[in-house]
């Protein structure tokens, strides 16, 4: 066994031996595989080896595609089977919301590429014979759907590694993960300890304690899954053609042909979590008991839905345990904090997503980032702010809605509240409809007296629409208050502070005083942030970014930071409201006692003030588009800042507002939003950020690519469209149609309720982008018509925001 390693990759389930061969395949070979077992020990060996491309996520539907095609690759690289079964599947749509899904998810597919095609009940019926079809809408098909032997790919992927070079022992089991200070590891197993420059973290059921080993908390946790192979079945075996697997959402359950019969699963609501004080070290290849009481309503619907089990025998129960994040989406990548540790678990669909979580880690690691934007599935996206108590409920309540329809608009309740600010309180007295992202509470709208405290989740206007248009017009006519703590803000200090942040940003630092927008990229030139730049001082200035963004944001600061520049996170600490409206400059005023004119506090500037006894920040910008402030304080002074501001604002229709308002009033500008139109699959000159951008800057990164943008304009830009709508507005990823060709997609939309407009921000070919230009926006299954729009619907001259 070799006792230095360039990486050790721990776990030789389907994900670690992915991992692993990713690597070689991108020309690392001095790479090695820890398992304490035999290959596929754990949940791998008993999984039911389904794939899919099903996804709301575009690019982790685009890493399954790619997951699946991979499998003929590993094929013809080893001579070994993957037992691949290119079945095709439906899933059904029992009701008109369901079917909206899918009809949403259809859209999505035509500009990925994908051929899934929604299909009748009766097409249903001849696709999947042993399928019940009474009360079935429809359904959507993908030809990609299919199963394959787990065993066998787990092994062909490991073949494939020591291929190229790569080790791979087994019976070796992990005893400690010990930092050696410079970014290094010592990996300690029971035949020897194993220097290397990474660790990987792909130990499955057993993730949180090789996590553990590190000091290291993983918010996931292994849920009991169970399902059952009948005996043969005519009905199967007599088909001249193997059986497409059937979804069927209500009935919680998968099904597909196995051999001369069927395998059915359920993802029941009286569902159990398991191991949950840690998975013992000796389970590996063993099962649960059989527990068929705990399935049995889903057993009882699935009779219905496919009546050929009733009278079939079961060969086979297989019940054993598999690992979930709290959102059913992977965790991989570096974990911050933690220089040289990855993460590569919690991928409960190891057969859809597995090449494409080693595609994605290995690029990450050999080359810096990966090819494409994997936020969705990164380990980052969870903050310190999880335990295993929280991770436990989210889990269970993710697993019981394995096959529920995820809304556009729906705030799951389980785990909350978790974090709140002082204003909490103050804003639930005024009946807050809350959301929340990344832990924390934030009001969505305020429910008026006599109506429901509860969104309905639907993919078409829901019953908040007009109370979210009342408090637009506020706004727009007054003034509104919001709270800005769903802010990441950041402190950077320090003699070099300037001059790091002029290297890590790409637009100059601005003056004292002075405010500046920017973009953070990659090497590669891609957006890894939007900026709100506010010099404080001549050494310290303030940074503000998206909220659900601050582990991603703080890792990327902690792997370039330099001597003389110290950066703290303080998005719980700095707190408070922005004010935003016609009125807002007149609130400030009488709530400062101080001069805000124009001539006072400019446009883009920073002022330190005091509102009564309360030292506050107060920042001329606003996000609404609109004449206003932002206005930070200290946690411990927003209540008593609050109270201030309320009644300096009590004679100047000043009222609050929340984040669905927010999100409306942008669109009027079309400013672009975190994670929709700025990601880091985008770059600026596409999405129109290059104008934040200072090119006469020599050193900053991601200079190249961008400069190599501006001299070679991309093939398609972000524009505004107005879309003639009925009831339900853009979301994100809807189709762009010119004639019969899809030339380009949606980013995100809505309602602008104070230009009474369906709005709609979306990427087109720069060539076709002209005021006035038709095109046609797929909602719903309907194409809707949409016109270019390339100025503000609101204050176009930018005369409010910055009068």
């Amino acid at each position: 066994m070799r006792t230095q390693a360039r990486v050790v990759v721990i776990g030789g389930g389907v994900v670690g031996c992915s991992v692993l061969y990713h690597l070689t395949k991108m020309g690392w070979s001095d790479v090695m595989l820890l398992e304490r077992s035999d290959l596929t020990a754990g949940s791998t060996w008993h999984a039911a080896g389904g794939f899919h491309t099903l996804n709301s996520d575009t690019n982790m539907a685009a890493l399954q595609g790619y997951t699946i095609r991979l499998y003929r690759e590993l094929e013809e690289i080893t001579g070994m089977s993957c037992g691949l079964h290119h079945v095709g599947g439906v899933t059904l749509a029992a009701d008109r919301d369901r079917l909206d899904m899918l009809k949403a998810e259809r859209a999505k597919h035509r500009y990925m590429g994908l051929e899934t095609e929604i299909v009748s009940p009766e097409e249903i019926a001849k696709l999947a014979p042993v399928t019940n079809v009474d009360g079935i809408l429809g359904g959507l098909y993908d030809p990609l759907d299919g199963h394959l032997d787990p065993s066998g790919t787990t092994h062909a992927y490991a073949r494939a590694a020591r291929m190229g070079g790569a080790e791979i022992v087994t019976h070796c089991m992990v005893r400690e993960t010990n930092p050696r200070g410079d970014g290094t590891w010592n990996v300690v197993t029971e035949k020897g300890t194993v220097h290397a420059e990474h660790v990987v973290n792909a130990g499955g059921l057993w993730a949180r304690e090789v996590a553990a080993m590190a000091g290291l908390y993983l918010p996931l946790h292994p849920m009991e899954h169970q399902y059952i192979v009948t005996d043969d079945l005519p009905e199967i075996y007599e088909r001249s053609a193997e059986h497409p697997h059937v979804m069927d959402p209500a009935g919680e359950s998968y099904l597909r042909q196995e051999g001369r019969g069927l395998c059915i699963g359920f993802y029941e609501q009286t569902c159990r979590p398991w191991a949950v004080n840690g998975t013992p070290w000796e389970f590996g290849h063993e099962l649960l008991p059989d527990d068929l009481d705990k399935i049995e309503d889903s057993i009882a619907f699935a009779y219905r839905r496919f009546p050929v089990l009733e009278r079939a025998g079961v060969k086979t129960v297989i019940h054993g345990p598999f690992t979930f994040a709290p959102d059913g989406n992977p965790l991989v990548g570096p974990v911050p904090g933690m220089p040289g540790y990855w993460s590569a678990c919690a991928v409960m669909a190891g057969f859809s997503q597995g090449g494409g979580v080693g595609k994605a880690l290995a690029e990450w690691m050999v080359e810096g980032e990966p090819e494409n934007d994997v936020f969705a599935m990164d380990v980052a996206r969870f903050g310190d702010w999880t335990g295993p108590d929280w991770t436990r409920l989210k889990v269970t309540e993710n697993y019981q809605r394995r096959f529920s329809i995820s809304y556009p608009n729906e705030e799951l309740p389980v785990g909350r509240p978790l974090e709140t600010t002082p204003a909490y309180g103050i804003w639930d007295a005024q009946r807050a409809v809350f959301g929340s992202g990344y832990g924390m509470e934030h009001v969505n709208y305020f429910a008026p007296e006599g109506a429901a405290r509860l969104e309905e989740p639907t993919f078409r206007r829901s019953n908040a629409f007009d109370i979210v248009g009342a408090e637009c017009r506020a706004v727009r006519e007054a003034a509104g208050i919001n709270e800005i703590h769903n802010f990441g803000k950041y402190l950077v200090h320090g003699v070099h502070a300037v001059d790091w942040l002029n290297r890590i940003m790409a637009n100059r630092v601005p003056e004292p005083g002075r405010i500046a927008l920017t973009a953070m990229l990659s090497p590669r030139g891609k957006i890894i942030g939007d900026f709100t730049m506010m010099r404080l001082a001549p050494d310290t200035v303030q940074l503000t970014a998206s909220y659900s963004a601050q582990a991603f944001h703080m890792r990327w600061f902690m792997k370039h930071q330099e001597d003389g520049a110290s950066i703290r996170n303080v998005s719980k600490k700095l707190i408070g409201f922005q004010i935003a409206g016609p009125n807002a400059r007149a609130i400030l005023a009488a709530a400062t006692g101080a001069d805000c004119s124009t001539d006072a506090i400019p446009f883009l500037t920073v002022r330190r003030m005091a509102i009564g006894h309360i030292p506050v920040t107060v920042a001329r910008v606003s996000y609404t588009g609109d004449l206003g402030y932002e206005i930070y304080c200290d946690r411990d002074h927003q209540v008593a800042l609050y109270r201030a501001l309320s009644g300096a604002g009590a004679g100047q229709g000043m009222r609050p507002f929340g984040m669905r308002a927010m999100m409306s009033l942008r669109l009027e500008k079309s400013f672009g939003s975190w994670m929709a139109e700025y990601r880091p699959d985008y770059t600026p000159a596409e999405t129109g950020l290059d104008r934040f951008i200072s090119f006469r800057k020599n050193d900053f990164i991601g200079r190249d690519a961008a400069l190599a943008e501006r001299d070679t304009p991309p093939q398609r830009h972000l524009t505004t469209l107005i879309v003639d709508a009925d009831d339900a507005d853009v979301v994100a990823y809807e189709p762009i149609f010119d004639g019969a060709e899809v030339i380009g997609f949606c980013t995100s939309g809505g309602y602008a309720h104070f230009s009474r407009k369906s709005v709609a921000i979306g990427f087109l070919p720069t060539d076709r982008i002209s005021d006035g230009a038709e095109f046609e926006i797929e909602i719903l299954g309907q194409r809707r018509r949409a016109v270019v729009h390339q100025t503000p619907l609101f204050d176009p001259q930018a005369l409010r925001m910055r009068g």
